[in-house]
């Protein structure tokens, strides 16, 4: 068994000698292969390189060739000026003078290389020769007109240094432009600002002139006709601006806004004809960029005069037109004016000022509007010219400039609203007549005799309301011309628009105006609750109707708020306002009164609380009173009306119930009366005839079963006892001496 095991490991190890042996004749084998492929490659790569080689020197033999015969053909063309060839054959030398830029150290490309630059030389000086003999800078332009040659020429400027091109246009500029300034020369009649037209007439005949004979001779890409008009331009704003230095006492109002509508014409005519490629050129000056223009008032088409302005009412609340395209030509000349605005910015100043002096002096002669009762409260003529007069003044001024004169403006505007707003409004409320201190000695002897206070007439009311209306107008625009301001200005200058000052002016002659419509109502219904006051309620026998006084009040009520409501009725969020502010102050008024009445029977306290549910309804239906359509009530103003009129119920209720038991009465108190106190309290005793011996007690009752106030009210609620009134003062005395008696 171990002898057949070892010669089996023999044979193994023969098998794998045998397998090393043939991998290495493999190995040897792929060796040779590899070395006779190198040896076939290495040929082939030689042949490759020999060719890429031939083919470079056969090219550049060519290019030699072709440019040796262009640099000789360049040369003769240059001197016969065929500029037409030269122009086709001086692009394609070039191009094939770049494959020779690596082989400049060989003398014979420099040489060539040498031979081309020196052609363009004398190509450039020879066109500007020929341009000059052309257009010579002292002379007239040659009779004979341009001539293909000088077109042919003007390829080749393309070609050559780009100086060669901007020389061209410079001196055409220069010579066609000549005329013009020796025709406008600042000692010349035609220069001043009265006669500016003819400027703007003289370069619109030379375009078309140069467009007739010159159009052609240059190349469509160098816009000649557009770089003429620019150039024009920066020339015309720098003579107006020294003529305008020169005779600045000379400049008037109605002068300077001529030239400047003019001007902006001629500005808006550039716009339509070019496209403004050239003034982001580097050949010329460039302009600054004007702001984009973001003016709504700003007509599709210019009117010939400034003074022929839209001036229907409401401009300012039109919706906006689409934005026309910026015109880049835009300050291009009416720069030269800004320096110039302050005679404009104070003409404005003076104009405004005896725009409000007339605006005066119209409504004391024509008087106050009459009462409208279909559209509502008219607004006043004035606000609606003194709008229509500042956009004819932001046209104007937004035309030339959105830098600090829009500031200047701005600040007249502000002055000037405010004027209107104390002059024209505040200045025309009707004053009261009754004093702030109550009701006078006097005035209660008129209501024993049975006369009314003093009330604003119809006329009255309806100049109120109007007030009103037009306060609430100017609001609105002045809002709408602040944001339109802004549009204009600068952006970096946006901050300093400001008219919220302006706006809260107004607010005040809202709420003056608001304020003065409650107090006379107020005050007409005053004699009615002091009536109510003076009643001997305890000897009411039976409960009737309403009482005479609940009857005066809805008269007062149905006589002022339908006129109050129908001038208003294009104002309908001040008219809740009115009824709100009058809600507010009339049921309290009623329930100091209430508490007034005193002492009362059990059939007065009922009277009352009829009376009481009378005002309710009607104060419920005071917003639609008398009128035909029934709206409801805002819910604001009704839980007013409900709140208060509900709490002078309860205090009657009260003053009807029976104080015995005396804890179901305190109860029954603090139950109703959610605002419980004692000085409340004490008041519905007083109501109920109850002596002050016995109101101590109860007095006492109630502060032991009052619920114990929040840490916040207990402060407040604290006050009423530490301030008691007299009568507290002297009932605690007698309980006090009954204290010490029974001690005793």
């Amino acid at each position: 068994m171990f002898v057949s095991s070892w010669k089996a490991l023999e044979e193994a190890q023969k098998a794998i000698q045998q397998l090393f042996g043939k991998i290495k004749d493999i190995k040897d084998k792929a060796e040779k292969s590899e070395q006779m492929v190198k040896e076939i490659t290495r040929d082939i790569k030689q042949l490759d390189h020999a060719k890429r080689h031939l083919t470079t020197s056969i090219t550049t033999l060519n290019h030699l060739h072709m440019l040796a015969g262009g640099v000789d053909s360049l040369e003769a063309m240059t001197r016969r000026r065929q500029y037409g060839e030269v122009a086709n054959l001086l692009q394609g030398v070039m191009n094939v003078l770049e494959h020779f830029h690596k082989y400049m150290g060989i003398p014979q490309i420099r040489q060539l290389s040498e031979r081309v630059k020196a052609a363009q030389t004398e190509l450039g000086q020879q066109i500007l020769a020929d341009f000059e003999e052309a257009f010579p800078s002292q002379g007239t332009k040659r009779p004979g007109g341009p001539s293909n040659v000088l077109r042919d020429a003007c390829l080749v400027a393309n070609i050559l240094d780009p100086r060669i091109k901007q020389e061209i246009i410079k001196k055409f500029i220069k010579q066609h432009l000549s005329e013009y300034l020796v025709l406008f020369q600042e000692n010349q009649d035609v220069a001043w600002l009265d006669k500016i037209d003819r400027r703007y007439a003289w370069i619109k005949r030379q375009l078309v002139d140069y467009e007739e004979k010159y159009g052609r001779m240059f190349p469509r890409e160098w816009c000649m006709a557009e770089r003429i008009a620019v150039e024009f331009c920066h020339v015309t704003r720098t003579e107006l601006a020294k003529i305008m230095r020169t005779r600045a006492k000379e400049i008037e109002v109605k002068l300077l806004l001529f030239a400047i509508q003019r001007t902006t014409n001629f500005e808006g005519f550039l716009a339509k004809r070019f496209s403004g490629c050239t003034l982001t050129d580097g050949t010329l000056k460039k302009l600054e960029s004007p702001p984009p223009s973001t003016n709504p008032f700003l007509e599709d088409e210019p009117t010939p005069e400034m003074e022929e302005l839209a001036t229907e009412k409401g401009d300012l609340d039109q919706p906006k037109k689409p934005k026309a395209p910026d015109n880049p030509f835009h300050g291009i000349v009416s720069k030269c004016f800004e320096p110039h605005l302050y005679v404009y910015i104070e003409s404005q100043d003076k104009n405004l000022g005896e725009l409000i002096d007339r605006f005066v002096a119209d409504f004391k002669a024509q008087g106050p509007p009459k009462p409208n009762t279909d559209e509502g409260g008219a607004v006043l003529p004035s606000c609606a010219d003194l709008f229509v007069y500042y956009k004819k003044c932001m046209v104007q001024c937004s035309q030339l400039s959105t830098g600090e004169p829009m500031i200047a403006l701005t600040t007249i505007f502000q002055k000037y609203l405010r004027e209107y707003a104390w002059k024209i409004l505040s200045g025309n409320l009707p004053k009261t007549t009754t004093s702030s201190g109550g009701l006078t000695i006097s005035s209660l002897l008129k209501e024993k005799e049975g006369s009314e206070v003093a009330k604003f007439t119809l006329e009255e009311l309806c100049l109120i309301c109007s007030i009103l209306s037009t306060a609430e107008y100017c609001l609105a625009t002045t809002q709408q011309l602040e944001e339109k301001l802004k549009e204009k200005v600068d952006v970096s200058l946006i901050e300093r628009i400001n008219l919220t000052g302006e706006m809260d002016t107004f607010s005040t002659v809202i709420s003056s105006s608001i304020q003065l419509l409650v107090q006379d109502l107020d005050a007409a219904c005053d004699p009615a609750l002091t009536a109510m006051s003076k009643m001997q309620w305890q000897n009411v026998e039976h409960v009737g109707d309403q009482s005479p006084y609940v009857t005066s009040v809805i008269l007062h009520i149905k006589q002022n708020v339908p006129i109050i409501r129908d001038n208003l009725a294009s104002t309908r969020k001040y008219f809740t306002q009115f009824c709100i502010k009058f809600a507010n102050s009339f049921i309290p008024k009623f329930i100091t009164h209430l508490f007034k009445c005193k002492p009362i029977s059990m059939v007065g306290a009922e009277q009352l609380l009829l009376d009481t549910h009378s005002l309710k309804m009607v104060l419920l239906d005071l917003p639609s009173i008398g009128s035909q359509v029934v709206r409801k009530a805002p819910a604001s103003y009704t839980k007013i009306v409900v709140k208060g009129m509900t709490r002078a119920e309860m205090i009657l209720k009260v003053v009807m119930a029976p104080h015995e038991p005396l804890v179901v009465f305190v109860d029954n108190y603090i139950k109703l009366l959610t605002d419980c106190n004692t000085e409340t309290f004490q008041k519905i005793l007083d109501m109920k005839g109850l002596k002050r011996s016995e109101q101590s007690s109860m007095l006492e009752l109630l502060r032991q079963r009052l619920p114990a106030p929040p840490s916040g009210a207990e402060s407040s609620g604290s006050l009423s006892l530490m301030a008691p009134t007299p009568e507290q003062e002297s009932s605690r005395i007698r309980k006090l001496e009954k204290l010490i008696k029974k001690r005793l």
